[in-house]
């Protein structure tokens, strides 16, 4: 009898799941030594990657930024299918965005000496909760003690103390009209923790844990976006793959399996004679499927559902250690929003700068009475590259999820009062648009994405929240069943997982997904003894 050939079944045509098939096929699939399908929830592939169009432009609804070019795998991909240049514009945020202009709440333009210090401090601060020395006095002998202190540390208080720090160290010095110095510098300070926000995805930077971001890392270099949009590095992967080997509109609503308690199992179905496969995939529309691995790449978002709901996706539940990674780790909302300008008689006129907005804190009685609590964490409004009418704004936490459900009327009214408040009393601005900052700066379209509320991803990226820890990303990678010992009677790497919240250190990226879903897949291949890692 012919032994039935062994079959993966991927969760997701994301970045972890496109690459995990693509590896496969490569090695195996193509020489009829595995069995390959790829089964995905949503209409297209690509996951958080979601390049679309608005205004004309080439914008990117999801991952935006490769992250460092040296030795990034997606800047190699990019290079080699040639996506880094292109005709039509799109979101380059160019080096026009070097020079932001700072303005507080009421219009007061701020110079570089006032913002500068507190950039610098912030950035020493952010250096050193990354692992990187500093030479800085007060905050190097600051920095040092909180490190050696046994609370439960996180990056936003790490970074509120070494403000206070500062403080501590320096002079009174004059503020602007109604502004005190302090309160301006506490304002610029804020505006770089809400920029930090949306880099973690963590609402709050107080629930950011501090000893795991010293072993995040980057690549090297600068970072860019690409020019014919992130979604061409993922069709590059599937372009391998032969048709119908991923099949969309296929949402999985049950997994069962054998787990290794030790106990006899019988196979789930018996197919063509003796052959058997220990994984049952339940789909929503009735269907079933069979196979010998499965590899789940879902969100964080979405395994976090499943055992807040326990919605019996899993059958059996996931074992405790891994539900416990689960719930410890943090995944957060990050989304943006797109405005495009009206265009205006003068069109040099209307050229909009990188704009940076200081806001009055909570407790300020001069706060601006009419702009909505929902912008006032958002750091920066800009154009998508030098001279474009598209602007772009990112939200974080539960002001990005407040976004999701205002209708677009809601949000032009928000902006266009912030744009009174800020702009029409800059001096700066009001030069650039001859006196005319209102008229000059008017929004006729709106674009945003909705990550948070989408049923597929329920949100961005996964952090290390205070409570968890790097070893908690090693646990999420560990296939199911656990092999705690050689006598294991159900069959092995039934269940692994792959995607962004599965690397320990480059996690929250696309090219953390992409190393991860190689690991999956040279995980299975060595199994096979289809390759030598």
């Amino acid at each position: 009898m012919v032994t039935k050939k062994p079959k993966v079944v991927i969760i997701g045509a994301g970045m972890a799941g496109i690459t995990a098939a693509n590896k496969l096929y490569i090695a195996a699939g193509s020489k009829q030594l595995l069995e390959l399908c790829v089964v995905e929830g949503g209409n297209r592939i690509g996951g958080r990657i979601k390049t679309s169009e608005f205004g004309g432009r080439r914008i990117e609804m999801g991952a935006t930024w490769i992250h460092g070019i040296g030795g990034s795998p997606v800047y190699k991909i990019a290079q080699e299918i040639n996506s880094l240049e292109s005709h039509q514009p799109w979101e380059c945020m160019d080096e026009f965005l070097d020079e932001p202009l700072t303005i507080a709440e009421g219009g007061h333009d701020l110079n570089s000496s006032i913002v500068e210090p507190i950039s610098n401090l912030f950035k020493k601060l952010m250096d050193f909760a990354q692992g990187k020395a500093i030479e800085d006095g007060v905050c190097s002998e600051f920095a040092q003690s909180y490190r050696s202190s046994n609370e439960n540390l996180s990056v936003g208080s790490f970074l509120r103390k070494g403000l206070d720090a500062y403080w501590d160290s320096m002079k009174d010095q004059e503020g602007i009209d109604n502004w005190s110095r302090k309160s301006l510098e506490d304002g610029i300070f804020a505006m770089l923790e809400n920029t930090q926000r949306t880099y973690t995805s963590a609402g709050d930077l107080h629930t950011l844990d501090f000893n795991a971001e010293s072993e995040y890392r980057m690549f090297p270099g600068k970072e860019i976006t690409i020019a014919k949009g992130y979604s061409t590095i993922v069709e590059s992967l599937a372009s391998v793959l032969p048709a119908g080997l991923i099949q969309l509109g296929r949402k999985v609503t049950r997994i069962e399996w054998q787990p290794d308690d030790g106990g006899h199992h019988k196979p789930l179905d018996v197919e063509n004679g003796n052959d058997t496969k220990p994984v049952k995939l339940h789909f929503y529309d009735g269907s079933v499927m069979y196979a010998d691995h499965v590899i789940v790449t879902v969100s964080l978002g979405v395994l976090k559902r499943e055992i807040r709901d326990d919605s019996g996706m899993f059958s059996p539940p996931l074992p405790s250690f891994k539900t416990q990674a689960i719930s410890r780790l943090g995944f957060g909302v990050v989304n943006k929003l797109f405005l495009q300008l009206s265009p205006t008689k003068d069109e040099d006129a209307m050229k909009f700068p990188y704009l940076q907005m200081v806001f009055h804190q909570s407790d300020s009685k001069l706060r601006h009475p009419k702009i909505p609590w929902w912008m006032r964490r958002t750091a920066s409004l800009c154009p998508i590259y030098g001279s474009s009418n598209v602007l772009l704004s990112w939200f974080a936490g539960a002001e990005a999820l407040e976004l999701e459900s205002l209708d677009n009327e809601e949000i032009v009214d928000g902006f266009s009062t912030m744009i009174s408040d800020f702009l029409v009393n800059s001096k700066h601005l009001n030069k650039l648009c001859n006196g005319h900052a209102e008229s000059c700066f008017k929004f006729d379209k709106v674009l945003k994405s909705q990550w948070g509320t989408d049923p597929l991803f329920l949100g961005s990226y996964s952090y290390v929240a205070v409570g968890s820890s790097g070893d908690d990303l090693d646990t999420m990678a560990e296939p199911l069943p656990k092999r705690s010992n050689y006598s294991c009677i159900s069959p092995p790497l039934q269940i692994l997982f792959a995607g962004e919240a599965t690397h320990r250190t480059h996690y929250s990226t696309t090219h953390g997904a992409y190393f991860s879903g190689l690991r999956e897949a040279n995980r299975l291949l060595q199994h096979y003894h289809c390759i030598d890692i």
